[in-house]
């Protein structure tokens, strides 16, 4: 478990300091420039509205999907972000909730928050804040958030049952999850499954969609709903396309409520 979340502290440790990557959670071996990360938002699911005037430093190109889809955030709402990176969520959630809401970004990697920070000051967000944290042991009070988003990063965790216990703890009384994440579909190789890097990748720390219903329920959750997303074999194929991953994983979205 120690050696899993070194590895993914230093990984995106890395991607903060050398700017963007590839398509996906950084799944393929090719250099972080390769795609632009417009491209790589786009085919995960933003629209140009939503990349347009993002500011400089925000897109890294990472994620599964676009959580935003289905979070249905309002004015005056607050938002947390598990895993927030160079802050895209963040600041697409930020304009939703306008200047009397609130968006509060969590992230394990010192220079994700640093890198966050500063594009947050470049484009002048006073109602978004980044805190160093684990998503397992969050930096947020009891009950005082809205909606809880995430994007590709809850499959990173080792204990993933302590993650959905942090996010009911920190949710409101009919507060809601809307996450974007990887999901096992079949029983993956041992090369695959036991690869600290294809961990680090978002693939081999994936749960099923079983098991993460069971998390969400055994947390207590409820109207908990799993979605497969349309196409996602396609983008999740040219992450490694010698191992032919998406015959083991999928992208889904996951909605559940605190009732």
């Amino acid at each position: 478990m120690t050696d899993i979340r070194k590895a993914v502290r230093n990984r995106y440790g890395e991607i903060a300091a050398g700017g963007p990557c590839t398509p996906g959670c950084c799944s393929t071996g090719t250099p972080c420039s390769t795609v632009p990360p417009e491209v790589a938002a786009a085919a995960l699911g933003y629209s140009q509205a939503e990349l347009s005037g993002l500011p400089e430093g925000a897109n890294l190109g990472l994620g599964c999907g676009n959580p935003q889809a289905i979070a249905a955030l309002k004015p005056g709402q607050t938002v947390l972000d598990l895993g927030s990176g160079g802050g895209i969520d963040c600041f697409l959630a930020a304009r939703q909730v306008g200047p009397v809401g609130r968006v509060i970004g969590v992230d394990m990697t010192a220079e994700m928050i640093e890198r966050a920070r500063a594009a947050g000051t470049r484009a002048g967000a006073s109602n978004v804040e980044f805190r160093l944290g684990e998503i397992e042991h969050l930096p947020v009070a009891d009950q005082t958030v809205d909606v809880v988003l995430s994007n590709c990063v809850i499959n990173l965790s080792p204990d993933k049952p302590a993650v959905f216990r942090e996010a009911f703890r920190v949710l409101k009384s009919g507060g809601r999850l809307a996450i974007s994440d990887i999901m096992a579909t079949a029983p993956m190789p041992p090369g695959i499954r036991d690869s600290v890097e294809l961990h680090v990748r978002c693939v081999a720390g994936a749960a099923t969609i079983e098991e993460v219903e069971a998390m969400l329920a055994e947390a207590g959750f409820t109207e908990i709903r799993i979605t497969p997303m349309a196409g996602s074999a396609k983008v999740i194929r040219q992450w490694m396309p010698d191992l032919r991953l998406d015959e083991y994983i999928v992208s889904a979205t996951v909605e559940a409520i605190r009732p």
